[in-house]
């Protein structure tokens, strides 16, 4: 996983015990996703307890390396802190065929991005409330 990315705008959600780890891990450089050790699955979206067996759940960290599912290209400015055109993706991690992950393609041209394109995960980090918080972005491999 690469270094952290300058200050972003971008819009995330309250912090809580179920979603902290997640929106901190790339402090240390990791994309934390909640796993369920009784079904040895990974599980998103965020939650409190395992969709399947309402087990606990652990954040662990993952590779971060994963191809884009499906995207879209925004040409609208909803978020004035955002500059347009962006790319919105799914973006499937390797670690599992169905852990996919919503998320911003970065460092390219919206043109060059396409279904199956090889990325790893980015941070950007704001500052919500009194905590620092660390966006997973996505960038292209290589």
């Amino acid at each position: 996983m690469s270094d952290h990315a300058p200050p972003s705008a971008r819009m995330l959600p309250a912090l809580d015990d179920h979603n902290r780890a997640f929106w901190t891990g790339g402090a240390e450089g990791a994309l934390r996703i909640p796993f369920c050790t009784a079904c040895d699955r990974w599980v998103t979206p965020l939650a409190a307890e395992c969709p399947d067996c309402d087990g606990v759940l652990e954040h662990r960290p993952v590779s971060g390396r994963g191809t884009v599912f499906t995207y879209t290209v925004n040409y609208q400015p909803f978020n004035p802190g955002v500059p347009v055109p962006y790319v919105i993706a799914i973006v499937q991690l390797e670690e599992q065929e169905d852990l996919r992950i919503a998320t911003n393609i970065v460092d390219c041209q919206t043109d060059s991005v396409h279904v199956g394109l090889a990325v790893e995960v980015r941070f950007e980090h704001q500052v919500v409330g009194d905590e620092t918080v660390y966006m997973p972005v996505f960038a292209p491999r290589g």
